[in-house]
């Protein structure tokens, strides 16, 4: 077979075909990169475009936008110094807390103020200023002359010593203390009267945060001084109308309006993450406690707003002061309960058997509403033979104690509930033995009781009954008594549904739960069921006792009733809040209210607390409570505290009123006799609110 023969190509066309495919291989090159250069030529067209729309969108349609924009990126704005607060009034738009205007010299830190030009200033002012320096601190003026001796000071600290603190074994703070403690008496004697006085200047000007405001003076200003100060430009130094806040009736409630910081001290450190968070400044005027802390967003006012412009400020908005508040308060109502207090307190203290009381409380509330129409506490201590009254009325929400009988009421409300007590159900009223526990009695024999005549008459026994068929316990006398341990549970439920136990959620930034017995004893449950477990505070008692009044309904106790801003309109208005209702059926509530009637009747043991002709009905409790009189802390003597939690009139409730006494009462070695404090002030107030409300 031929194979065919290859294909011979002279070496010249050879050449030529290899140019010929190179020059199209070089064209198609070029024409691609003719076309990625008109690409790039396009792209770049278009985002040339698209800039130049933009750049003309902003400066043609958005220029007002940005001008603004830039301004205020360029524009300092400084607020103006602390204006007035708001002021407090009580129902019946009675001033309780006003503000007064008061002539103040400051020194504010500049900076790049030396120390040595702090002292000067501090001489300049001494020769200004009538100033009273008897708070002058010893470690003030050993500060001041150490600043003012600089040498002097640095030559009472040792080479060994100053090399311990270039080797960081001690610090500055040691260094300065080392100085201080080495400055003799010699020393500071050579201080007069004008060093001393600007030692005092000098350590005024450093208290506090660096580059607040501090009060040089601000008591007792006179006109000379005032304008002396203005006119001569001392650096740092300046004056200003400031204002502090008056008081109409003293001290009456004082302590609940609360309290504000100082020009000076501005907000208190404890607060000061707080209150930064919420955007003030260190030196702000602020409410640090009770009713001043706790509505300071309605009381602060709203500082001048003013635009820097180089050496001159120009207002640019302008400040108010803050809105006023109203409070639930009867100021009327509470000056006469507090003076209720304070006598009756008094005339306690002078009977047998009172050694150990010293405090009484008084919650008053309307309660269809929850509002606080007084609230009182006042303490008695004796100092140099006599006695002195302290304000307590924080106790109302802080000073849980036993209470006793009074919330028998809520008792037979589980027993009800659970089935264990039956409305009109017999029971005689025989002590309760419980195997190796003593016995467990009323006050005295009661004989044959119903659930009416046992809340009249307050029997203990017909109540331990109810707790042991709660527990699903079978009683025998002298035998081991075991009851379920969820019946502690069913109780503390269906007491916190009347305010016992829990927060009664108050307006109020303070207020203790009380404190639960954790041991879940048989025997224990029987104590609860009596008021002899638990403790309560007496606004806890109020909200329990008003919650029966109104029917079942517990309401959020108020203080505040509304806010009017500077306009004198209407900003707010409280509301009842009802935080829940009770768990049970109306005739049993019904049946606890007939029992409370029958208690402040003739015979009843809440006899003789209210009078009659108010239509009163309630509850008293007496407790048994173990204190220590030594100071070993151990408890060492038996105490009785004593309660009463009530309303009126009790077929149309205006009033509830809780009055408790701690330690009212205790039984000497020589003598049983007791003094009713609790009757008595429980009368006298009742009383005083009826002259004022009929």
């Amino acid at each position: 077979m031929n194979k065919p023969k290859p294909l011979k190509i002279k070496k010249s066309q050879r050449k030529q075909n290899y140019k010929s495919f190179n020059r199209k291989k070089e064209r198609n090159i070029a024409s691609i990169i003719q076309k990625r250069y008109y690409v790039l030529i396009g792209i770049i067209i278009l985002g040339m475009s698209i800039l130049i729309l933009d750049l003309c969108y902003i400066q043609i349609f958005k220029k007002e936008y940005y001008t603004k924009k830039v301004e205020e990126l360029s524009t300092k704005i400084v607020e103006g110094s602390s204006v007035p607060r708001g002021r407090i009034y009580d129902r019946n738009h009675k001033l309780l807390v006003d503000n007064v205007p008061v002539k103040t010299i400051y020194y504010k830190k500049e900076t790049g103020t030396t120390t040595k030009e702090e002292i000067e200033l501090a001489y300049t002012l001494a020769d200004i200023l009538e100033l009273n320096i008897s708070s002058l601190k010893d470690s003030d003026l050993k500060d001041f002359w150490v600043k003012n001796n600089s040498e002097e000071a640095n030559l009472k600290i040792t080479e060994e010593e100053w090399k311990a603190l270039e080797e960081r074994k001690i610090d500055k703070d040691q260094i300065e203390e080392l100085k201080m403690e080495r400055i003799t008496e010699e020393e500071l004697n050579k201080y007069e009267e004008r060093d001393k006085k600007a030692a005092y200047i000098y350590a005024l000007m450093n208290k506090g945060y660096s580059y607040s405001e501090k009060v040089i003076k601000n008591k007792d200003v006179t006109d000379e001084e005032y304008a002396i100060i203005g006119e001569n430009n001392l650096k740092g130094i300046g004056t200003k109308l400031d204002w502090e806040r008056t008081y109409p009736y003293g001290n009456v409630f004082r302590t609940m309006l609360g309290t504000i910081s100082t020009s000076e001290s501005g907000i208190p450190y404890e607060l000061k993450d707080d209150y930064l968070a919420k955007g003030y400044s260190l030196n702000d005027r602020v409410g640090t406690s009770y009713i001043e802390y706790q509505y300071e967003e309605y009381l602060k006012g709203v500082k001048n707003k003013y635009q820097v412009i180089g050496t001159e400020y120009k207002l640019i908005e302008e400040g108010t002061r803050g809105n006023d508040i109203v409070l639930t308060i009867d100021i009327e109502l509470q000056q006469a309960i507090e003076k209720i207090l304070e006598e009756e307190i008094l005339k306690a203290k002078k009977e047998p058997n009172t050694s150990f009381y010293n405090r009484s409380f008084v919650v008053i509330t309307d309660p269809n509403t929850g509002e606080v129409l007084a609230m009182a506490g006042k303490q008695i201590v004796e100092k140099n033979g006599e006695y002195l009254f302290y304000d307590y009325t924080p106790g109302v929400l802080t000073s849980p104690v036993v209470v006793g009988s009074v919330i028998k009421g809520a008792s037979h409300i589980v027993g009800y509930n659970t089935g264990a007590l039956k409305i009109g159900e017999v029971r005689q009223d025989d002590c309760i033995k419980i195997a190796a526990t003593p016995l467990k009695c009323s006050w005295k024999p009661l004989g044959t009781l119903n659930d009416l005549t046992a809340l009249k008459y307050s029997s203990n026994t017909y109540q331990f009954r109810t707790a042991i068929k709660v527990g699903g316990g079978i009683y025998s006398y002298d035998s081991p008594l075991s009851l379920n341990q969820e019946a502690f549970d069913i109780y503390r439920n269906t007491f916190a549904q009347f305010g016992l136990g829990v927060k009664t959620e108050i307006d109020m930034p303070l207020e203790s739960l009380g404190y639960k017995g954790t041991s879940t004893q048989s025997g224990l449950l029987l104590d609860f069921a009596i008021g002899q477990y638990d403790t309560y505070t007496p606004i806890q008692l109020s909200q329990y006792i008003s919650t029966i009044a109104n029917g079942g309904s517990r309401l959020k106790p108020l203080l505040l009733k509304e806010v009017i801003s500077p306009t004198n309109e209407t900003i707010f208005q409280s509301e009842p809040v009802v935080l829940n209702t009770v768990d049970t059926k109306p005739e049993y509530l019904d049946r606890v209210k007939e029992g409370f009637k029958m208690v402040l009747e003739y015979g009843g043991t809440g006899s003789g607390s209210v009078d009659l002709k108010f239509k009163p009905a309630g509850k008293t409790g007496t407790s048994q409570s173990i204190i220590d009189t030594d100071g070993d802390g151990v408890g060492d003597t038996e105490t009785i505290t004593t309660t009463f939690a009530g309303y009126m009139p009790y077929d149309n409730p205006v009033m509830a009123m809780v009055v408790v006494s701690p330690d009212s009462f205790y039984q000497s070695t020589s003598s049983s006799y007791q003094y009713h404090v609790n009757y008595k002030i429980s009368y006298e107030v009742s009383k005083k609110f009826f002259e004022i409300y009929q």
